[in-house]
């Protein structure tokens, strides 16, 4: 080969970069409908290659929240035909849309993943950090999760927190579950509907929350009382549900800090739940408690 011959993979990664760069100067105009950014000359858009930060949400309801939510960074839709009509137009409004195939959205987030038409191109969201309790002063029901890392099991649990009306999850910084495409399908939207605190000593921040007038109960199968008498005999306005991995449950430092242990009250043969069952379950009893005069 000739010294000054340029070897095919830099020529492949030089047309690459050209073609990347003549996408990226196609302006989405409306389509014939008024519809923003339906340019059918970019359905190859979906394979480019991702940026470092890149998240893909997909499915419907995950997707049309994180676009609903001012908080959250949105760079384009990806979306087919079929999928496009599943959103409102105020939604559709708010973004680029780049219409793409199915084969080009499972090629990005799998082919078993359920999204329904549609992926979106974000960024993840920005936790606030343990410096940020005092924003919980007012609130009457916060979840402290210990170490969860399944993310099916955070995902239902925010769903869980969205639907009871929670004002806050409080997420350790390290082993636990990360935002992903997975984890906010399983949230069903509510990790764009939920204040998220990112904690790196979660001991110390459930003292604080006891500070606050919190009544902070770690649920523990071995807890003393079931949680509905816990709570009647604290009578307290201010409830936080502390909740441990599965088979690990409530770390040491966690349940030392805890200001109440209890258990939920099962008759039957089995004792112990999912833990996002379990979330489901005390965010109830909580919430219950927390309407009685």
């Amino acid at each position: 080969m000739s010294k000054n011959r340029t070897p095919k993979s830099t020529n492949r990664n030089g047309a690459r970069r050209q073609y990347w760069a003549k996408a990226d100067q196609k302006s989405h105009k409306p389509d014939k409908q008024g519809r923003p950014g339906h340019d059918r000359r970019n359905r190859k858009a979906a394979s480019r290659p991702s940026r470092e930060d890149s998240l893909y949400l997909f499915g419907q309801h995950p997707v049309l929240a994180a676009i609903l939510n001012d908080d959250r960074k949105k760079h384009r839709l990806l979306a087919t035909e079929n999928g496009l009509k599943r959103l409102p137009q105020e939604a559709v409004q708010k973004i680029t849309v780049e219409l793409v195939e199915t084969s080009q959205l499972d090629a990005l987030v799998g082919r078993d993943s359920v999204h329904q038409g549609l992926v979106l191109d974000c960024d993840p969201l920005d936790s606030l950090d343990a410096s940020e309790l005092f924003h919980l002063s007012d609130a009457s029901l916060v979840l402290v999760l210990d170490q969860i890392t399944d993310p099916h099991n955070v995902g239902a649990i925010l769903r869980s927190a969205v639907a009871f009306n929670a004002d806050a999850v409080l997420l350790t910084h390290r082993n636990s579950a990360v935002e992903t495409g997975v984890l906010a399908k399983s949230a069903s939207g509510a990790l764009d509907m939920v204040r998220t605190i990112n904690i790196r000593n979660l001991s110390k921040a459930v003292n604080e929350l006891n500070d606050m007038s919190f009544i902070t109960v770690g649920l523990d199968s071995e807890g003393p009382l079931i949680l509905e008498e816990t709570l009647a005999q604290a009578n307290s306005r201010q409830i936080a549900l502390v909740l441990g991995s599965e088979g690990k449950g409530l770390r040491q430092q966690t349940r030392e800090s805890c200001s109440h242990l209890a258990r939920l009250d099962m008759p039957g043969k089995i004792k112990s739940l999912n833990v996002s069952n379990a979330t489901a379950l005390s965010l109830y009893v909580a919430r219950a408690s927390l309407s009685v005069d």
